[in-house]
């Protein structure tokens, strides 16, 4: 049975916190969060067979294929809310700034409901704006507040003009950012203007963040093979996939130890610090070259006039693969003449691409004022490579 809410400002999480609750207890099914076309929050209860002790059922974001129905666990989100608490050094109030059915979403709501405080949840009805971010940020009452954010999101409060908006950035112990990575100048502009943010590594299948700052929160295990595959342990690993619980190539135990392999690459430095080197399939193979598509973004977005990219091989006849790079703009490029449209912006910044970058340049670009993206936040991958690949075949 699903239970609607008023779809008419912010979402009423009323019957999402006393169903979370109940599952918590174990007096109530497994709970999956949904938004209705008329954007009402939906409560849908589900059957999880050979899981007595599941909470929740969150869907990954499909940012790279199907989502897939993640099983959370009692023992799961627990040890999530408790190795959360001690990173932050307390528990606190927290205001909900984004989409709930997703694991970042609804981990607003089971921290809560572990700390007895009141999440707060901004009005998202006409979207994410700093204005809506600000008035529900001094909604808060404790003194202890956190909140969780996108890194497309802290850019636009960080842009937002209006005094008002930093004052309430500033008054979080602590913005967790994450569902994508934050561009060095992102993390930068937040600390000099005096925001505690502490970036996330972590996704539904590890029930949200579970490394803060490149290290592992407590009772999380990180680890990588020689091919460079991230692998994160611990209590806070999820159940498997609803559709396929006995999924060995994903989720194994290990002396007695539960892992989740994920889709990433990585390094762990002398001091135990992970740094995410991009994903497992962005390496394009280019003329027989391989090129790392995060490494190319990276420079990429160290561009005048560059806001962010995206970059994915498309298929090429005479490369097998081509580097092609989706661009949102902001300003002309440095070097652009005076008055300088995007498109004569985008043609300025591929020359100097093929300059500095050689073979790793992109060749095919499409500029745009921003990126796609999904509705946690997160780019949309699948939808920037398809028109990447129809613009290549264009040419």
């Amino acid at each position: 049975m699903n239970t609607p809410a008023k779809a008419a400002g912010p979402l009423n999480i009323e019957p999402a916190l006393t169903a979370l609750a109940a599952a918590l207890h174990g007096e109530g099914p497994a709970v999956e969060l949904s938004i209705s076309e008329e954007g009402a929050l939906v409560v849908g209860h589900l059957e999880t067979p050979g899981c007595d002790d599941a909470v929740a059922v969150v869907r990954t974001s499909g940012s790279t294929g199907a989502p897939k129905a993640t099983v959370l666990t009692v023992e799961s989100l627990a040890a999530s809310s408790m190795a959360t608490a001690l990173a932050l050094k307390g528990e606190g109030q927290w205001l909900l700034a984004l989409p709930v059915q997703y694991v970042a979403g609804i981990q607003v709501l089971v921290r809560s409901l572990f700390a007895g405080t009141r999440p707060w949840v901004m009005d998202m009805s006409h979207g994410f704006t700093p204005e809506a971010f600000t008035a529900a940020a001094q909604e808060l009452t404790d003194k202890i507040r956190f909140t969780s954010l996108v890194p497309t999101q802290l850019q636009r409060l960080l842009d937002a003009p209006s005094p008002e908006t930093l004052a309430a950035l500033r008054r979080f112990n602590a913005v967790l950012l994450g569902g994508a990575p934050a561009p060095a100048s992102l993390l930068a502009a937040a600390r000099e203007a005096g925001v505690r943010v502490i970036t996330t590594y972590g996704s539904a299948e590890t029930c949200g963040g579970c490394v803060y700052d490149g290290f592992p929160l407590e009772g999380v295990s990180v680890r990588v093979e020689e091919d460079g595959r991230i692998l994160l342990g611990g209590d806070t690993i999820a159940a498997g996939y609803l559709e396929s619980p006995e999924s060995t190539d994903t989720f194994f135990e290990e002396d007695g130890v539960r892992w989740y392999r994920t889709g990433d690459l990585g390094s762990i430095d002398d001091d135990g610090r992970l740094t995410v080197l991009g994903r497992a399939d962005d390496v394009i193979i280019t003329g027989g070259v391989k090129v790392s598509a995060a490494h190319v973004q990276e420079e990429l977005e160290k561009s005048g006039g560059v806001a962010a990219a995206f970059v994915a091989g498309v298929p090429s006849a005479e490369w097998g693969q081509a580097v092609a790079a989706y661009v949102a703009l902001t300003d002309p490029a440095p070097d652009a003449a005076p008055g300088a449209e995007a498109g004569d912006t985008a043609v300025v910044l591929e020359q100097h691409w093929h300059r500095t970058l050689g073979i790793h340049a992109p060749k095919t670009v499409l500029a745009a004022s921003r990126l796609l993206m999904l509705p946690n936040g997160k780019p949309d991958r699948l939808a920037m490579t398809a028109e990447l690949k129809a613009r290549h075949q264009g040419k």
